[in-house]
């Protein structure tokens, strides 16, 4: 379960930002909305959802942009390029694309993550310096790193390495680790690695391999960043596919055919003696099947929502966070707004699944469907052009600007009450065109 990521210096964002999934204090109504997790007596709450509006060029998507940054390095466990391309995110395989671009002098990058995954609060975070925006051949260092679990800290990483109180993961560290301990910490010491981050290398190989598993696989498994969603294309691998077989999903068919599809049915046809499966329309009659490219024959926005809908049912499966951007394109609102109250339903949500999209669909701006600290807004400064992050609980609920439970959100974000709203006017360019008799 997500509680807070912070960014510094992600492209737009260049002054802190911090996304929260943790409950704003003195916000009725919509209770269903929020987790609890007790962890060593204390009460952890977090939020099933959240969405995320702002105009065009305004930084939603570099918000998730920065998480899936983030997690692609810490994965990979260094500074260094990739060159295996795993996101569409070209900032997250490219560190040279990250820094603010306005810079002319290199200025730290940081990311903060604070999340509970097997009755464990992780709070993890790194700073570096990245260079400046281009900058390839730049020299890349970590400049801090420091893990804290259930509150304590592990360790903390500046010039050198300085350790907490490592009884908090006992149970959790390598086969004696007590009669080696003194000696693990100096070789962690001496031997940090400026453009490796330690938490994926001498923390994994001499203190906890366990603990470091558990991180990753909630940031690789879990953590489900969906960087630019419209491409994303979803190939199932078979680990024995038969020669022109077609497998059928029922569960995926069964929400398909609420959804709308053309066809009989949708399977994963398996032409060649590869592992992977192609999305077809399949047609049935008394004397042949015939299965036709699903692209050739279904709708854009079934092939999104057939693309879509198998995440969503990872996340509620495995209590994961699905993070997607314009996760509602080509997606009919009902359908969304089903799948949202599907989050917010804690007799199906039992593992406490998480579900955040940027939109630019104001049907969302609903009291009963979103809580105030779920509805967050960015926006882009003109003359900066950095964008800066807030939420619809941040205005508070008294005073001239203050905003309370019963108002008509999507009236006042039309009228500019909440900012994060371009006034767009084509007239001029279309006068001017129409005056001068050019071409375009």
């Amino acid at each position: 379960m997500l509680l807070k990521f912070t960014v510094v210096n992600y492209k737009s964002f260049k002054n802190t930002v911090t996304f929260s999934l943790t409950p704003a204090p003195k916000q009725k109504g919509l209770d269903y909305s929020v987790f609890q997790t007790k962890i060593n007596k204390k009460i952890y709450k977090g939020l099933s959802t959240a969405i995320i509006y702002g105009p065009n060029a305004a930084g939603k998507t570099n918000l998730i942009g920065a998480m899936d940054a983030f997690k692609s390095i810490v994965l990979r466990g260094n500074l260094r390029n990739s060159v295996e391309k795993s996101t569409p995110n070209t900032a997250a395989n490219s560190l040279e694309l990250i820094p603010n671009n306005i810079d002319v002098s290199p200025s730290p990058v940081s990311f903060s993550i604070e999340f509970i995954v097997d009755a464990l609060l992780v709070k993890y975070a790194f700073s570096a310096d990245l260079g400046t925006f281009l900058d390839v051949g730049y020299s890349r260092k970590l400049l801090s790193e420091s893990l804290h679990i259930n509150e304590t800290l592990i360790f903390d990483r500046r010039k050198t390495i300085d350790f907490g109180n490592l009884d908090v993961i006992s149970d959790y560290l390598v086969n004696e680790f007590s009669q080696n301990a003194s000696s693990a910490i100096t070789l962690a010491k001496n031997n940090l690695n400026p453009e490796e981050l330690f938490l994926m290398n001498g923390f994994k190989t001499m203190f906890s391999s366990k603990l470091t598993g558990i991180i990753s696989d909630w940031l690789d498994n879990k953590f489900m960043v969906i960087y630019r969603a419209d491409s994303l294309q979803l190939i199932r691998k078979f680990s024995d596919p038969k020669n022109t077989s077609i497998y059928v999903e029922k569960t995926l068919n069964e929400a398909a055919q609420y959804f709308g599809i053309n066809s009989n049915a949708l399977g994963y046809v398996a032409t060649g003696d590869n592992n992977e499966s192609k999305l077809c329309s399949l047609f049935k009659d008394a004397t042949r099947s015939v299965a036709v490219p699903a692209e050739l024959f279904e709708s854009y926005g079934t092939l999104r929502f057939v693309n879509m809908f198998p995440l969503v049912i990872n996340a509620l499966l495995n209590g994961g966070t699905l993070i997607v951007d314009e996760f509602d394109a080509s997606l009919h609102p009902m359908a969304l707004m089903n799948i949202i109250n599907i989050f917010h339903n804690d007799e199906i949500n039992v593992r406490h699944a998480q579900l955040v999209f940027n939109t630019h669909n104001p049907i969302f701006l609903n009291s009963n469907l979103y809580r105030r600290d779920e509805i967050n807004f960015v926006e882009r400064d003109e003359d900066t052009h950095c964008s800066s992050h807030y939420t619809l609980a941040d205005f508070g609920t008294s005073g001239t600007n203050g905003v309370r439970k019963n108002e008509d959100y999507m009236k006042n974000y039309f009228i500019n009450r909440y900012g994060a709203i371009n006034d767009i006017d084509f007239t001029p360019i279309f006068e001017k065109i129409l005056l001068s008799g050019s071409e375009v």
